[in-house]
């Protein structure tokens, strides 16, 4: 009876020694494995046997992480004070640069893109940032590629988020894009009395160099004015019509 005891002891110790020696990674997982402090390997994804005191493992998640970017006060370079914030898409490719380059992988990588963000969003205008924001996603993304690189880590995307404007840059937005639109209309209806007066010209050439042309037209117009549910129609005779009229009377056909 008094070896009970002694069994339960050895048992816990056995139950510890044995997960200190056999460990299970996952499929997304990898071991780096240091002997005595210095870098051995990389294991996984399985079973890990390691020696007790010896060698150490700490474990790496290669899977992709979303991290959100804190709201940055970004002063544009038109100066314009906005607020942006942003997420970015990334995952540890080489997990012994991300255990032995740098203390915490995902600290450095978000002070890293705060830093980043302001000083990619400071060297662009505020029209920029607001048309503009695939192609300043694709810059903050590689500048983050290239420098987290030594850390083992791949940056996969970067999408800005919000950018915030105070009040008054908001009435002042509105106001230019109104001026725009009256802008845009002025100009349309500036094209449109153009291209009318161009028209017109040319059909007023084609009836001067046809005199039956313009009679014909006269004559048609006479027509439309009479359809009118009119009492009085003033009828002017122009000369262009009753020229050929008086050219018959004076050179009356077979010289009568």
């Amino acid at each position: 009876m008094d070896l009970i005891p002694y069994l339960g002891f050895g048992l816990v110790i056995l139950i510890v020694v044995f997960t200190q020696i056999f460990k299970v990674l996952k499929e997304y997982e990898r071991g780096v494995i240091f002997f005595l402090g210095r870098f051995q390997k990389v294991k996984g994804p399985g079973l890990i046997i390691l020696i007790p005191v010896v060698q150490k493992m700490i474990k790496v998640d290669l899977r992709v992480v979303v991290m959100d970017v804190p709201t940055q006060d970004v002063i544009s370079r038109d100066n314009v004070s906005v607020k942006v914030n942003a997420v970015i898409y990334f995952r540890i490719v080489d997990p012994e640069k991300a255990v032995i380059r740098v203390e915490n992988v995902f600290e450095a990588t978000s002070q890293l893109s705060q830093t980043t963000l302001r000083s990619v969003l400071g060297q662009h205008e505020l029209d920029d940032m607001l048309a503009e924001r695939d192609k300043l996603n694709e810059d903050i993304q590689n500048i983050l590629d290239q420098r987290t690189d030594n850390w083992g880590i791949k940056v996969a995307n970067v999408e800005i988020k919000h950018v915030d404007l105070d009040e008054s840059m908001i009435r002042a937005i509105a106001q230019q894009a109104e001026a725009e639109r009256s802008r845009r209309a002025k100009v349309i209806n500036a094209e449109g009395e153009k291209q009318a007066a161009t028209m017109l010209a040319e059909a007023a050439n084609m009836l001067a160099k046809e005199e039956q042309a313009l009679q014909l037209r006269y004559l048609q117009t006479l027509k439309e004015i009479a359809s009118e549910k009119t009492n009085t129609i003033v009828f002017p005779l122009p000369l262009e019509l009753v020229e050929p009229i008086l050219k018959m009377k004076k050179n009356p056909p077979g010289g009568a």
